[in-house]
């Protein structure tokens, strides 16, 4: 069994690596989850850096990192993200796309899901990620 946390696009499904994302990511045994709740576009005092859509895109990915640094982990240790789009579209599809591609270049790519939502928990937020990481234990 690998210790390494494997990224998989099988034969059969589409090839989502352009958008940011993988379709399988397996996790190794013994290794610890760590969940990250979902980073919005603001800052540490919990403040909108904006009412512009990619302003708090890039935010969240930012306190996504922030979160992840703190436990020791990288980008390349997110094994599932969760994406929630205020009032989603093309244009926004494609920021997102290019900011998950910032984030995990090459074939390290976590699975994802992306939810079109009406509106997000704090008003004028308009993006939303989550996050799971591994940690190996070795």
């Amino acid at each position: 069994m690998s210790r390494e946390i494997q990224h998989i696009n099988p034969v059969g499904l589409s090839n989502p690596s352009h958008y940011g994302y993988g379709h399988v990511t397996v996790i190794p045994p013994g290794a610890t989850l760590v969940y990250i709740a979902g980073q919005l576009g603001e800052d540490e005092n919990g403040n909108s850096v904006s009412d512009d859509f990619a302003a708090q895109l890039k935010q969240a990915f930012a306190n996504l990192r922030i979160a992840l640094i703190a436990v020791g982990a990288t980008p390349e240790q997110v094994v599932k993200i969760t994406v929630l789009c205020v009032d989603h579209n093309a244009e926004k599809q494609r920021l997102i796309s290019l900011e998950r591609n910032a984030m995990w270049n090459g074939d390290r790519k976590p699975a994802s899901t992306l939810i079109p939502v009406p509106k997000l928990a704090v008003d004028g937020m308009l993006f939303e990620i989550d996050a799971v990481a591994v940690i190996s234990n070795s």
